[in-house]
Formats: structure tokens, C-alpha cells, sequence
């Protein structure tokens, strides 16, 4: 079974799949160790750990179908990658939605902001018109050449319109040939029961830290029949804060040695970014003399 395939029958159960982001090949195969089935590549945590930039807009096409290409080859489970607005207009989605399967991708979600677009849980968002929306979707459902790559659509209506905008762009979204709806930012639990109750379509639940939506216990999100629940930059923040705080120490005690609990032990790392196996491999190509 290919991994879009396994992607596509894990979705279509609606069981709240938990599916932590990644921002780099490393923080992507800690995700695949832990066993979890699928990993998520975080536009916000790429353009944080690539550029050192924020969400919005700064990596283009080429940088995150890049970055995609490499959190894909670094793990054996299906890769869920954000493409922001696709990049420009309908034809423009198509070709990234072509890079992106190229890339190795199982599933990818396309959203209506205005471009540059911006966070899903900052303010000041603009959309699209409805009906452009709905041309993007359908061109990235033309464009793949693999029917098992998922495409998920996103609204922003909510932040950038209002509630029952966001459930008829989710209705004009899955018309188009969406496969799973990701309506970002819903304000409390009676506006995220109205989203599951309005679309038998899969729904994405977006679980922001410090964001505008309220974090459910997963059991809530399964109950209501959620199929995808994405921690998206959780591994970015819990990292940047042990570094953080590790830099802090070595300041303060002038001193690494006092700090050793802190690391991941040598070895263990190598195993994790597979050197041994890189090196028995390189040895099986040595020549005879």
C-alpha cells in the first residue's frame, strides 16, 4: 500500500487522526519514531526555521516545494505539507500541486487568502472571492495525477468574513472536488459543532497553541467525527524553547558539562538521522582494490 493510499483509508475512517507538524527531516523522523502514522510540514515552522521570517508569504513555490521534497525522502509515513494560497491563481495551482506530488507528498491544503497570506490565527486576513476559491480547488483536483494525493481545502472566511461564509466556501470547496475541509480558526465549541455537524466531507482540526480556536481533548474532536487533528508547530515551539533555555545556562554557568541531562545522547541521534545504515551502504559500494 503506497502511503497516499494509507493517508487516504486512515482519513476517510474519521477517527482523529493526531498528526504533529515538522519544520525540519529531523523533527520529521521524531514524529515517525514516536509512532505516530503521519507527519505534517508547518508553512509557519518553515518559513521560522528556513528564513528565520514569519508566516507570511516570504517562502515561495520553490523554497516549500523544496522543503517538502526533503521532510518526504526523510520519513516512511505520508507527509501532509501546507501550500499556502497555491501560489497565485488557478493555473498556478496546478503546478504546485504538480511539484508537490513530484515532491513525494500525500496530502497537500490550498486556503483562500489574499496573497501575501498571513498565520490563520493572526488578524487582518483577506479572502478571495467564493467562487475563485472554488476554481483553485478544482484545478488542483485536475492537476494531480495520482487520485490517492489528498486535497485539502482552507478557509480563512471566518477571520476575513464571518462563520456562515466559511460553511459555504466548505460547501462550494468539496463541489470543487475537495477531499478533506479545513476551516481555520473556529472561535468556540458551538462554532466547531456547526462545522462538524454542516459536512460529511473529512474535516481537519487545526490545534493551535496560543491560537484563536479552542484546543478540545482529542476525545471532543472524535466524538465529532473530526478525521484529522493537526498539531501544527507544537514540536517547532517545545524545540525552540529547550534550546532557548539550554543557550541561557551555558551564558549564565560559563559551562556545558553541568549540563549534560539536557542532550541527546550522541549515538542515539546518529541512529535517529541513520548513519550507521548510511555508511554500511556507502561500504557495499567500495571497490575491490
Amino acid at each position: 500500500m503506497s502511503r497516499r493510499t494509507d493517508l487516504r483509508r486512515l482519513v476517510e475512517a474519521k477517527n482523529g487522526l493526531v498528526v504533529p507538524g515538522a519544520y525540519d527531516g529531523v523533527s520529521a523522523r521524531l514524529v515517525e519514531r514516536a509512532g505516530f502514522p503521519a507527519v505534517y510540514m508547518t508553512g509557519y515552522g518553515t518559513s521560522a526555521s528556513r528564513l528565520g521570517l514569519p508566516d507570511l508569504g516570504y517562502a515561495g513555490l520553490a523554497e516549500m516545494a523544496d522543503h517538502a521534497r526533503n521532510l518526504a525522502a526523510a520519513v516512511e509515513i505520508p507527509l501532509i505539507a501546507d501550500a499556502d494560497t497555491g501560489y497565485g491563481n488557478a493555473l498556478s495551482v496546478r503546478r504546485t500541486v504538480q511539484a508537490y506530488e513530484a515532491a513525494g507528498v500525500a496530502a497537500l491544503h490550498i486556503e483562500d487568502q489574499v496573497a501575501p497570506k498571513r498565520c490563520g490565527h493572526l488578524s487582518g486576513h483577506q479572502v478571495i472571492p467564493r467562487g475563485e476559491f472554488a476554481g483553485k480547488i478544482r484545478a488542483a483536483a485536475d492537476a494531480r495525477t495520482d487520485r490517492d494525493l489528498l486535497i485539502i481545502a482552507r478557509t480563512d472566511a471566518i477571520s476575513a468574513m464571518d462563520f456562515d461564509e466559511a460553511l459555504r466556501r466548505g460547501e462550494a470547496a468539496v463541489k470543487a472536488g475537495a477531499d478533506v475541509l479545513f476551516v481555520e480558526a473556529p472561535r468556540d465549541e458551538k462554532q466547531v459543532e456547526r462545522v462538524a455537524r454542516a459536512f460529511d466531507t473529512p474535516l481537519l482540526y487545526n490545534y493551535a497553541p496560543g491560537g484563536r480556536s479552542p484546543l478540545l481533548p482529542f476525545a471532543r474532536l472524535r466524538e465529532l467525527g473530526f478525521a484529522i487533528i493537526l498539531l501544527p508547530v507544537d514540536t517547532l515551539l517545545v524545540g525552540v524553547r529547550a534550546i532557548a533555555e539550554f543557550l541561557a545556562e551555558v551564558r549564565k554557568r560559563d559551562d556545558v558539562l553541568s549540563l549534560t541531562d539536557r542532550y541527546m545522547h550522541f549515538s542515539d541521534f546518529n541512529r535517529l538521522i541513520g548513519v550507521m545504515d548510511q555508511m554500511a551502504m556507502a561500504d557495499r559500494y567500495k571497490g575491490d582494490g
